[in-house]
């Protein structure tokens, strides 16, 4: 397997702590970093998760982990990790870009009701005639 599809060990020093640890009761958790890399390769693909390779285990047991950590909260707490860790060291910068292009929305796309025919437009060409 090529490197560049692995987490290296200096970026799984910094993502890797927040991850929740394994107990010791019950059936063993699956390997947190590969869970990780299989996630990875998942996004930046946009393949569905049936077609993870096995390089990284069964993709249920990658979908299930990745599922739980984004309900109970561990992804939010990895990004709160990097993001403190990147400040501290002087390497982000809380510059917000915002775009001001506008595109106009096709009028089928409004909101509000399009009146096409019927008793409305008639009355008002009588009204405009008389």
């Amino acid at each position: 397997m090529s490197d560049r599809f692995l987490v290296s060990d200096e970026v799984w020093s910094v993502i890797g702590p927040p991850f929740p640890a394994w107990k010791g009761n019950g059936r063993p958790v699956a390997d947190r970093r590969l869970v990780v890399e299989g996630t990875a390769w998942k996004f930046r693909t946009g393949a569905p998760w049936r077609d993870l390779p096995e390089r990284f285990g069964n993709w249920n047991t990658v979908f299930k982990n990745f599922d739980r950590w984004a309900k109970d909260g561990t992804w939010t707490k990895v990004l709160e990790h990097v993001q403190t860790r990147a400040e501290t060291l002087g390497d982000l910068d809380w510059v917000a870009s915002i775009d001001s292009t506008i595109v106009r929305v096709h009028q089928h796309g409004a909101t509000l009701p399009r009146l096409t025919g019927g008793l409305v437009e008639l009355h008002e060409t009588r009204h405009r005639t008389a």
